[in-house]
């Protein structure tokens, strides 16, 4: 491959990939240094103001204009060294998004994952995670699917962000920005039906009290089934905020949360033969009166700022939450054998978890000379308590394809799992971004964490313990040859300690190795074509390191041995392309595989060169929304994705699919709007996603949703 960058009006060719990233950063460096400066006119710094709440409330149409997210400051996205997709509130409301994975159906480099049917779960750059997802910055880690109806916007960022947010975001993250009490009055009622008896109702109130108190109310109930047979989900939840205003210079939001999931969970269908098994899209495999999963999320949380001066200010957020999730299934434990026959097998886990983060930020808005700089010193503590219980069935359970349902009675009582962690996380970070000129900005940071867990295993009565002392680094440069043009380079790391994701993963042969290393090179430019649209481009290489393998010599030991590489280009487009055609498109192009082998026992081996699982090569998405009249509009949607496997051992493929999606919308008056969202309007049959080998996801068949937004 030949990279062509011009710059200053030479043209510098790159063939070899691993020069990409040094090559692009002296470029741009020496871009910046010949950049003259213009007489009487000053550069914009990132705002101090920095608040993880609605930033982007007023931000028209598709396009994000900032993001808090990425330097924990209120950074223009045009000025982040980063690829940031932000999923804005009009996205929400025109797509009818209400989940990780509806949301995810537009944005390049991220892919859903099944999650065995019980929580999010996502693939960014080929690494997936179930706990990389975060709520106004602070982690929201617990395995459960999340629902917007107190979201004003979704925001993806891609790579590792340690320094933002500590250890984990493997491939990068996911952090919904909450509605809070902001002094404008609210009166919104969403109603929703659909195919599949989709029942939905949404509720969004809120007015300014006086000069110093607003509040504000989101909730929602939905009662739905789903394409699948026997599926069906009930969810509730409701989310009071208020804002109080306790001097000129000082402010204080209160939120609260409680929400419910509970849901048929469904495993998918089996494979056959390196394939999904064809079969009716809604056939269920196994026993449907032992799938269920319950979660419920308690949270109260607060923010505290206070603006010293124009260019000091203080921020302290708060967020006590409690989670207790349940599910239980019955599923297909191997592919379909030669006569037909299907394995199954069953287990239920019971996880229960209270999550304690503080973050202080101070941020520093000053000047050196001509440089100006914006300091940001903070600190994170968080505290994590979970118990975790598993039970397994022993029973001897099989179906067959002609006949896949199984009614009768399952008992689980092979327990497997039974232990309590207790996570203690300490972390300090400084970060300067400094603007040169009007040209060059530099973004320097560093965060040093220090990961302490403790473990106790109360089926072999032990206990296990771990600490990390994590340091990691991020480098970033922009050079805005024009106003509206920005070129970037960025260098990040993060790290997974060896307890996993969910804590879980640590015992006598875990807790002595070192956590996984994920370093992330990125280069690409970003351009305002006009002041409502984006264009963006990245080049990126992701290395992961230390993946955990088994011991060939020794199946009670494990090492530290595995690596993988994720090499790609992502090309996105939001906003408006004329007053009346908004767009929303992206493409993403990865070669993610295994570096080094590894073991995931002693007889399985994931082989160097096998593609990672669930990374598409090519991914690309385009919706287009266009206002044929003041009253009228419409929509449509085309999503194409390339074949992936189910697995790093690459012995399943899932083909690849095309798909298109539409909409229709009727605004009766001022207050009230008809919608229509169709989703697979096609009605193709395809393979979405997987949790492994035998379970593997549809997609949904053609669906219809109507909604009446009403606004009082």
């Amino acid at each position: 491959m030949i990279i062509v960058i011009k710059l200053n009006d030479y043209y510098y060719m790159i063939s070899n990939r691993k020069l990409l990233i040094s090559t692009a950063i002296s470029l741009i460096l020496s871009a910046g240094a010949e950049a003259k400066e213009e007489k009487n006119k000053t550069a914009t710094l990132p705002d101090v103001i920095v608040e993880a709440t609605s930033e982007n409330s007023d931000n028209k149409g598709y396009k994000a204009e900032t993001s808090s997210s990425s330097n924990r400051t209120n950074t223009p996205l045009l000025d982040t060294a980063q690829s940031i997709s932000v999923v804005t509130q009009e996205q929400i409301r025109d797509q009818n998004i209400t989940s990780i994975e509806e949301a995810i159906r537009y944005v390049p480099g991220v892919n859903i994952q099944q999650g065995e049917s019980n929580r999010d779960a996502i693939t960014f750059r080929g690494n997936g995670s179930s706990a990389d997802f975060y709520l106004d910055g602070a982690r929201d880690d617990v395995q459960y699917y999340r629902d917007f109806y107190n979201t004003e916007s979704v925001e993806f960022l891609k790579g590792p962000n340690a320094m933002a947010f500590g250890r984990g975001g493997s491939g990068g993250l996911v952090n919904r920005v909450s509605k809070y009490a902001d002094g404008k009055q609210k009166r919104r009622v969403i109603l929703n039906g659909g195919s599949f008896d989709n029942r939905r109702a949404e509720a969004d109130v809120g007015d300014k009290i006086n000069d110093n108190l607003s509040i504000r109310f989101n909730t929602m109930y939905e009662k739905s089934g789903t394409f699948r047979q026997y599926g069906d989900l009930e969810r509730y939840g409701f989310n009071p905020t208020a804002t109080l205003s306790l001097s000129k210079n000082t402010e204080i939001k209160f939120g609260y949360e409680h929400f419910r999931d509970k849901r048929f969970n469904d495993r998918g269908i089996p494979s056959s033969n390196g394939g999904a098994y064809k079969v009716d899209p809604k056939t269920f495999f196994g026993n449907p009166n032992e799938n269920f999963s319950d979660a419920e999320v308690n949270a109260a949380y607060t923010t505290l700022i206070h603006d010293f001066s124009k260019n000091l200010q203080i921020k302290n957020f708060t967020r006590i939450a409690n989670y207790n999730k349940f599910y239980q299934n019955v599923y297909a434990s191997g592919s379909v054998k030669t006569n037909g026959d299907i394995n199954l097998a069953a287990y239920n886990n019971e996880t229960d978890r209270n999550n304690y983060t503080n973050q202080t930020d101070l941020t520093y808005k000053f000047s050196t000379g001509k440089i100006k700089h914006t300091a940001l010193f903070g600190t994170e503590f968080a505290k994590q308590d979970s118990i975790n219980i598993r039970n397994t069935s022993t029973d001897n359970m099989s179906v067959n394809v002609n006949d896949p349902l199984d009614f009768s009675t399952v008992t689980y009582t092979n327990q497997t799992v039974n232990n309590s962690s207790e996570v203690n996380i300490a972390a300090g970070y400084v970060q300067d971004q400094i603007e040169i000129n009007k040209y060059l900005q530099l973004n320097l940071g560093v965060r040093y964490e220090r990961f302490d867990i403790d473990l106790n295993d109360k089926l072999s009565s032990k206990k296990y313990g771990r600490t990390d002392n994590l340091l990691s680094p991020k480098f970033g440069v922009v050079v805005k040859p024009l106003e509206n043009i920005s070129l970037y380079s960025s260098y990040s790391v993060s790290y997974l300690p060896s307890a996993g994701d969910q804590f879980n993963s640590l015992s006598a042969s875990t807790q002595s190795l070192k956590p996984e290393e994920l370093q992330n090179y990125e280069v690409g430019v970003k351009w305002d074509v006009n002041p409502k649209l984006n264009l963006s481009l990245a080049f990126f290489e992701l290395n992961r390191n230390n993946t955990s393998s088994v011991d060939p010599n020794d199946a009670s030991r494990r090492i530290a041995s595995g690596a993988s590489q994720t090499r790609g280009i992502e090309l996105e487009g939001r906003g408006k392309v004329t007053d009346n055609w908004q767009i929303i498109g992206g493409y993403t192009l990865q070669d993610a595989e295994v570096t080094t082998s590894y073991r995931t026992s002693t007889t399985a081996i994931i082989k160097a060169g096998n593609a990672l699982q669930l990374t598409p090569r090519n991914k690309f998405s385009l919706w287009n929304k266009y206002d044929f009249t003041s009253k009228f509009a419409a929509g449509i949607g085309f999503i194409s994705q390339s074949s992936q496997f189910a697995a790093a051992d690459n012995t399943v493929k899932l083909k690849g699919f095309n798909r298109f999606d539409a909409a229709a919308y009727y605004k009766i008056n001022s207050s009230y709007r008809l919608q229509i969202n169709a989703e697979n309007i096609f009605n193709r049959e395809y393979i979405l996603t997987a949790h492994n080998n035998n379970n593997l996801q549809p997609g949904s068949t053609r669906a219809f949703k109507a909604s009446i937004v009403m606004d009082f």
